[in-house]
């Protein structure tokens, strides 16, 4: 009988095939899980060489599957950018920011995220007059919390080449003041104008940013990632190449899935399905953006926002675009993932996938719509119909104060924000994810938010109808995610002959109050059947 390498024994084994943990024995061999069972029958597999790690009570179950982030982008903000999360005015941010460049002499720019200035007291957007005062000859360029605006100062304008004759780019704005003179305000694609600029690492800084979000994984137990396209503002930080390198290394303690973007560049696309095409690393499919975010009003509505009824928001790009590219791309073969926010942005998506399967005929595809804020309910039934996946950040709707988005829409569909159970239990295949950075990498806090609908207070909850159980979103967060790239088969439950991508918790999370969710923390993570992240207070035997 081949004998295992390691042994895992828990009373709480989380296997993703039924409800509840199981007291079970877990052996793995090489890379694979050899046999999960009693620990009595899997006694069989031990030798003299098998480590033995029997954690009682401790809950045991797949590695987090985030199937929706930002890589490198989120390496940059954990790692080399100033958080204003806390800030409270433009003022203090300016402040904070100060004191953050003094430490920081040798860098070109300074780069920070997290405000939002829907949480100040004075509710208007930030302009570059603040920032100058503080920062007179060095570039400085904030990113909002959502990523889809962004807020320099006069220097980062001037290196930009942006001037009072600047047109705003395809689907960006640069915000102007009744002068004609820019504000420092960029949204959506504006903000590559010094992005641009902003990004242009070296080689070395792109190598710790991956380093930094491999070892940030390890330690929340996630082992497996959809590295989706970030927008246009922020092409520059793609770095696929660096990835291969990692893998090549032997370094890649993660599985990466890639999402380039849908463009209409189906031969480069083809070029990297082909390129990247291993267990570790591989093209996944392809994701564009179909509208952009509630609080900037440009999440595309069916119906014009209440406190601003000129506008519904609007498309990055038209219907027909859309369409031809995402006929195309299906007809290749490829997956698609696109940003939906808006209830119009939902329903259109949808509407293009359809068009694609009338076009080219069904198939497995696979194709998701991201985020979902607002819904029309009419849409719900139509994701199981069409075989389309609702990706899904439980956390999002607890991400700013509601107000962010009731006072936006009518009273009517509001129990349709930011839905999650609903669309879980039509019968849809869903996944869960992050979208690190724009919330923590943590798969803790969206686990708690999607069994609680707690919003940002912690306090109050929030149409708590689309609260979920905790074998529901442990279950998106693993198995719906390895579906979400076609590998149920290799990933995202306890199986014999699957991929050993296991995590050992230091708490049953099925016998615990839910606020305990919060305060969960990782102890083994074993990637591949190697452990990548380990705490010592872990019982090991021979």
């Amino acid at each position: 009988m081949t004998k295992a390498d390691v042994i895992i024994i828990s009373d709480a084994v989380f296997t993703g095939l039924k409800d509840k943990p199981e007291p079970l024995a877990v052996a793995v061999k090489d890379h694979k899980i050899l046999a999960v069972d009693l620990k009595e029958k899997i006694a069989n597999f031990k030798d003299e060489q098998t480590k033995v790690i029997d954690v009682g009570n401790k809950l045991v179950m797949p590695g987090f599957h985030d199937a929706h982030l930002h890589i490198m982008l989120g390496s940059l903000f954990s790692h080399y950018c100033v958080s204003l999360a806390d800030v409270k005015s433009a003022e203090e941010a300016a402040s904070v920011v100060r004191e953050y460049a003094e430490s920081q002499p040798d860098r070109p720019w300074i780069i920070g995220t997290g405000w939002d200035h829907t949480a100040w007291d004075q509710k208007e957007f930030p302009d570059r007059w603040v920032l100058d005062q503080e920062f007179p000859h060095r570039p400085v360029m904030l990113l909002h919390a959502e990523g889809h605006y962004g807020w320099v100062n006069s220097k980062a304008l001037e290196i930009a080449g942006i001037t009072r004759e600047t047109k705003n780019p395809e689907y960006g704005i640069i915000y102007k003041d009744g002068n004609g003179e820019p504000t420092g305000i960029l949204i959506e694609t504006a903000i590559a104008l010094a992005a641009d600029f902003a990004y242009d690492f070296p080689k070395g800084q792109l190598r710790d940013m991956v380093d930094q979000f491999l070892q940030h994984a390890a330690k929340l137990g996630v082992t497996s990632v959809n590295d989706l396209y970030a927008s246009r503002a922020h092409e520059k930080l793609e770095a696929y190449s660096v990835y291969k390198e990692f893998e090549e290394e032997g370094k890649l303690s993660c599985r990466f899935h890639l999402y380039p973007p849908l463009n209409g560049d189906l031969e480069q696309a083809k070029k990297l399905r082909e390129q990247y095409s291993s267990d570790k690393l591989r093209l996944a499919g392809l994701k564009q953006f179909i509208d952009g975010v509630v609080t900037g009003y440009t999440a595309y509505m069916l119906d014009p926002y209440t406190d601003k009824p000129e506008t519904k928001g609007e498309t990055a790009y038209t219907a027909e675009q859309l369409e031809v590219w995402v006929t195309e791309a299906d007809k290749e073969g490829f997956q698609i993932r696109f940003h939906t926010i808006g209830d119009g942005a939902v329903r259109l998506g949808l509407d293009l996938y359809e068009k694609a399967q009338q076009v080219n005929g069904r198939r497995d595809a696979r194709h998701a719509l991201e985020h979902i804020e607002v819904i029309a309910p009419e849409d719900i039934t139509r994701f199981k119909e069409l075989g389309v996946m609702p990706s899904i950040q439980p956390y999002h709707m607890a991400l700013m104060p509601r107000e962010s988005h009731t006072t936006r829409v009518g009273e009517e569909k509001q129990p349709y924000i930011y839905p999650n159970a609903s669309l879980l239990r039509s019968g849809a295949e869903v996944s869960y994810s992050s979208d690190y950075p724009i919330v923590p990498l943590e798969p803790m806090i969206e686990i708690y938010h999607a069994v609680t609908r707690k919003d940002f207070t912690l306090n109050e909850t929030w149409n708590e109808q689309e609260r979920v159980t905790l074998a529901e979103a442990l279950k998106a967060y693993t198995s719906g995610s390895a579906y979400s790239v076609f590998r149920e088969n290799e990933l995202g439950t306890i199986e014999t002959n699957k991929l050993a991508d296991l995590i050992v918790l230091d708490r049953n999370l099925f016998e615990v109050p839910q606020q305990e969710i919060l305060e969960t923390e990782v102890e083994i993570t074993f990637m591949n059947g190697e452990i990548v992240w380990e705490k010592t207070s872990v019982a090991v035997s021979k």
